[in-house]
């Protein structure tokens, strides 16, 4: 007794001292963090505090509806970004918002371990709109071409019967699908593969655009070859279209030569090229689809790969997953982003009012445009090479217009698909002014 007593004593003394600790601890380690009221303060804080991994232009975001932004002091901004197309429905898109909310406060994560009630709903939903018959859900971008690349891999083992770990993937020069090691492996771009590896074996690489580059590819590696993943639009090198029928050709051969054909859909899917995908434009079905960026309208990361059941069927529980993929919560985001897309015009709106900015920007001072490229709001400008591409980003930023260079002297525009015409028109006059300021 005497010693349960004191044992008992004992506990409670260090609970008390624990409790005692704890409260020291909470009120002596947390940090107090000061609002910032300005651009610089914002600057300044990311520059000390993050890691230097991008270069943003500077201009400190505070606010964004629809196709506008606001930075924190207040000044208004057209965004002609749209988050590298993963708004394309607009900044804070009320409906979406609504089912966020709704969501949050009812169920965000189970992991994959049980069922839950709203990632069925979201299969279901997602198949039968792009008509496969099913779909493995992840976050980011970069993880669906990956899982697209591990799919490909185990399909041509298991199905194609290449020997084991002798799997080959063949890429386009200059793609850009994310910046993971695999990813890495499979770039041409020196900043993002340079100082990172030893590389993924069985990475390949041809030119884009090159029919004959590719079949003399497949038919030199006809056992080996697994999958063929290709941008049908190369955004981040540029917004380079490729040759009508190309997707047609690379569909046939890929056929042809019993490999799977991957289009990365990304950036260019959901409405932004003017049609639901960039691929449609050739009527070409991939074997594996991979979809991400807009598919929760920019409130959560979300990504998608579709393909088949004699593909998709080939990974068995316990070899592939992630514990965020398919959460209740994106699933509901994802399900109400696509039907915003589809209810309220959004592909056809980016068609035309694509086609309306194309031509606006061919009115340009050749001197300085010298070359016009895109299709739908998925649009580039390339500057004559005297003039500087970051430059001129830093003047329209001033004049209330937000885009950012690729690739030394091209610039990406591409706005939230809820533009319209008046709004159009008031760019391309921004824009005008901005190159008319520039000196001869």
């Amino acid at each position: 007794m005497i010693m349960n007593r004191l044992s008992l004593s004992a506990k409670n003394l260090l609970v008390t001292l624990g409790n005692k600790a704890n409260k020291v601890n909470m009120s002596t380690n947390i940090p107090k963090i000061s609002p910032a009221l300005t651009t610089d303060q914002v600057m300044a804080r990311e520059d000390k505090y993050g890691a230097h991994n991008y270069h943003p232009l500077p201009v400190a975001l505070h606010r964004g509806s629809g196709v506008f932004v606001w930075d924190i002091e207040g000044k208004k901004y057209y965004d002609f970004l749209a988050a590298y197309s993963s708004l394309n429905q607009g900044h804070c898109h009320p409906r979406v918002y609504k089912v966020l909310q709704e969501q949050a406060g009812q169920l965000t994560l189970t992991s994959r371990a049980f069922y839950n009630t709203s990632l069925g709903e979201f299969e279901e939903f997602i198949t039968k709109i792009f008509g496969y018959d099913k779909v493995l859900p992840m976050n980011g971008g970069v993880e669906a071409c990956e899982s697209a690349c591990k799919l490909a891999r185990r399909w041509g083992y298991d199905v194609k019967g290449v020997p084991k770990n002798e799997a080959r993937m063949v890429f386009a020069e200059n793609n850009f699908w994310g910046r993971t090691l695999a990813a890495i492996s499979a770039s041409t771009d020196p900043s993002s593969y340079s100082g990172f590896g030893p590389f993924i074996p069985g990475f390949d690489v041809i030119p884009y655009d090159d029919l004959p580059a590719l079949e003399k590819y497949l038919s030199a590696n006809k056992d080996t070859c697994v999958g063929f993943m290709v941008e049908p639009i190369q955004g981040e090198a540029g917004v380079v279209v490729p040759s009508d029928g190309y997707l047609k050709g690379a569909r046939e051969l890929c056929t042809k030569y019993n490999v799977l054909l991957i289009i990365d859909e990304i950036q260019t899917g959901l409405g932004r090229t003017g049609k639901l995908l960039a691929s449609d434009y050739e009527g070409v079905k991939p074997d594996i689809l991979t979809l991400g960026k807009a598919l929760s309208g920019g409130f959560y990361p979300v990504s998608a790969v579709l393909a088949n059941d004699p593909v998709m069927l080939v990974i068995k529980p316990g070899e592939h997953g992630s514990t965020y993929g398919g959460n209740p919560l994106a699933a509901k985001v994802s399900v109400e982003a696509i039907k915003v897309i589809l209810e309220e015009g959004l592909t056809e709106n980016a068609y035309q009012m694509g086609n309306l900015l194309r031509s606006e920007l061919e009115k340009l001072p050749k001197s300085v445009i010298k070359k016009v490229r895109g299709r739908g709001l998925l649009n580039a400008i390339i500057i004559d090479k005297k003039y500087d591409s970051w430059d001129l980003c830093l003047k329209l930023k001033d004049n209330g217009l937000l885009a950012k260079p690729t690739h030394g002297d091209k610039i990406r525009l591409a706005p939230p698909l809820t533009i319209n015409k008046e709004q159009i028109l008031d760019c391309c006059d921004i824009i005008r002014r901005t190159i008319e300021s520039l000196p001869k």
